[in-house]
């Protein structure tokens, strides 16, 4: 599991912009969703796909406590699956002709296609009957044309998101900053997400603080879940 701590630096930055650290003092637990990304087999275990992330595994305990947590409090946990089809390619044309070489496209169309072993949720994360299983075809979960997860939250009438999953820097940031634009109080959970490197997770985990939402541990959220 990564170790982050919020440096002094970009706490002056967040205060700076907003006035505090954390700008949400406690949530209400039936207006929030835990939304899980990409935690498949292609991404947690190694050599089960074309992308394999060596911290994801560490941090399905955490987000197995916070869905606990949140179906508790009647609130939503939806389960998101990074998908390859044949819209990847139509729809997302330039990504797969410019920034992504054949052997991978190879790979992730493999592993990420519908019913292969690494398109599964990891073993080690409890999926109950009410949560929601959700395909998305781009990084971001909630552009327009990836997911109907948008929709799913609107009906629900959600209000808050708390982003776990990986990568860190990739699909768990594109995510977390178009829910923040979509209006949703969005949180990414530092020990329950995972990146290639602390590096790469901090970096992605101090942008966010400072200009989109927040960042909280598994504990802290805990705490404020009503």
């Amino acid at each position: 599991m990564h170790k982050y701590k919020i440096s002094d630096e970009v706490k002056k930055s967040a205060i700076l912009r907003r006035g505090k650290l954390h700008p949400y003092d406690d949530l209400i637990g039936k207006k929030t969703a835990l939304v899980v990304i990409d935690m498949q087999n292609a991404f947690v275990e190694k050599g089960a796909g074309h992308a394999w992330v060596p911290n994801a595994a560490s941090t399905c305990k955490n987000i197995n406590l916070i869905a606990d947590k949140i179906r508790l409090k009647k609130g939503l946990v939806v389960w998101i699956l990074n998908t390859f089809e044949e819209k990847s390619l139509s729809d997302w044309s330039h990504f797969h002709e410019y920034l992504s070489s054949k052997e991978i496209l190879k790979l992730r169309s493999e592993s990420m296609s519908e019913n292969s072993y690494g398109h599964k949720i990891y073993k080690s994360l409890k999926i109950k009957p009410s949560d929601i299983c959700e395909k998305k075809f781009f990084y971001s979960a909630f552009i327009q044309g990836s997911s109907n997860i948008n929709q799913i939250l609107k009906k629900n009438k959600i209000e808050n998101i708390l982003i776990t999953g990986t990568a860190t820097n990739v699909c768990c940031e594109s995510s977390a900053r178009d829910a923040m634009m979509l209006n949703y109080k969005t949180i990414m959970i530092s020990d329950a997400c995972s990146a290639s490197s602390d590096d790469q997770h901090s970096s992605s985990l101090n942008s966010f603080i400072i200009n989109f939402g927040d960042v909280r541990t598994t504990d802290e959220v805990l705490e404020i879940i009503y």
